[in-house]
């Protein structure tokens, strides 16, 4: 048996439990952080990074972006992204960088999962914070004021003993499934399948990621993001709710659109697969999942936090875990972890997704022939175009290189 008493214990550290664990390091606050895994660890994912993980890591250390991103064996950066409509018109999206070097800056990176957790785990502060890899968690229970978690370590029986107990293990988070509810509501989640492969043609020179609507599969999309190695992450995603309604097979939809698809298939006959198809689950932020109580968070898929514009969820989960960070530094300075010393968590999460969570819902009202149309003619719109490349991307470069993360508690 291995018992561990600490004041805080993070349970899962991936994106979301890294970075709530950086951060408190960094505010020299002591706590546990474990994973049922041993890094580096593989994660099904698009592997897209999108300005909100520079933003946050800006808010950590600047030095981050500005040193390590440059490293190519990790991080491909991307200038922009490409929409591939339902006839097949291409619409490329770069920012209009008008001689500002802000504005010539990538605004998307893709890393492979197996590598990117490994990269934020090592930024754990190890002399603040216990790093345990290999632990399970089992069994999880309240005990007045404490939490009781019971589980395995490395073949011996595990106790571990807590006042403050964060979810951060992911859309099947053991925390979610003893603290709340994980029922599944197809409105708020979706389905995505990954395939990694070789040799890709057609990845344009300043490797946008790519975005393709097939007309025959609405509320849906296939993407293809370009990786190191002339690699790339492939794949297709779609709301559970219309996967259900149409019987919708996602595996062998995404084999169908590499094969035999007019507007894409002929971009793989050079191509090979690196691995079989994997597939996920997506919880995503539409569902406002209550992610406090007393003695507990949840952050990132354990909170039901992917964008659902966008289907990403690294930015999110890692953001959310800074806001963790904060509101638990608040509930140690006063020494208490009941409920209301969280009560405002959840809002602080979800009032920056405000925009997209109303355009998920809004478009997912549609039927499915004014979905398509509305796609087509809104990225294909010139003014959309201007918009996009002269405001919208030179938005989100000023916020995630020059504006700090504020928390209203």
């Amino acid at each position: 048996m291995e018992t561990i008493e600490t004041n805080i214990c993070i349970v899962g550290a991936g994106p979301a439990g890294s970075v709530t664990s950086i951060v408190l390091s960094k505010m020299g606050i002591p706590h546990l952080i474990i994973d049922a895994a041993v890094f580096p660890r593989d994660k099904i994912c698009g592997d897209g990074l999108d300005l909100k993980v520079v933003r946050v890591l800006n808010n950590i250390d600047p030095s981050i972006i500005k040193n390590e991103f440059s490293n190519e064996e990790l991080f491909m950066p991307s200038m922009g992204m490409r929409f591939i409509l339902p006839k097949g018109k291409y619409v490329d999206l770069m920012c209009a960088g008008n001689g500002n070097t802000l504005f010539k800056q990538p605004v998307f990176y893709t890393s492979r999962r197996t590598s990117f957790d490994e990269f934020l785990l090592n930024k754990i502060d190890k002399n603040v914070a216990d790093l345990r890899l290999g632990y399970t968690i089992e069994k999880i229970t309240k005990q007045g004021e404490e939490w009781l978690l019971e589980g395995q370590a490395h073949s011996k029986q595990l106790r571990i003993r807590c006042r403050m107990l964060v979810g951060a293990d992911g859309d099947h988070s053991v925390v979610l499934k003893h603290v709340s509810d994980r029922a599944i509501d197809r409105k708020h989640y979706a389905a995505a399948i990954r395939q990694y492969w070789k040799n890709v043609q057609g990845i344009h020179p300043q490797k946008l990621i790519e975005i393709y609507f097939p007309e025959k599969y609405p509320f849906a999309y296939f993407w293809i993001f370009p990786l190191n190695d002339h690699d790339a992450n492939v794949g297709f995603g779609m709301a559970s709710y219309h996967v259900a309604k149409e019987n919708i097979n996602v595996r062998k939809t995404l084999q169908e659109i590499i094969r035999s698809d007019p507007y894409i298939s002929t971009r793989f006959k050079e191509a090979e697969p690196l691995e079989e198809i994997r597939g996920w689950g997506i919880p995503m932020a539409t569902l406002h999942r209550k992610a406090h109580g007393d003695g507990w968070l949840l952050t990132g898929d354990a909170a039901s936090l992917v964008c659902p514009k966008s289907g990403e969820g690294i930015g999110p989960a890692m953001l959310s875990g800074y806001i963790a960070a904060h509101y638990i530094e608040r509930a140690v300075k006063k020494n208490s972890f009941a409920a209301e010393m969280f009560s405002g968590y959840d809002r602080e999460m979800h009032r920056r997704s405000q925009d997209e969570e109303r355009l998920y819902k809004f478009a997912n009202a549609m039927p499915s022939w004014l979905f398509i149309k509305g796609v087509d003619t809104v990225l294909s719109s010139s003014i959309f175009k201007k918009w996009y490349a002269e405001k919208e991307m030179k938005r989100w470069l000023i916020t995630a290189y020059q504006k700090p993360i504020t928390i209203n508690f």
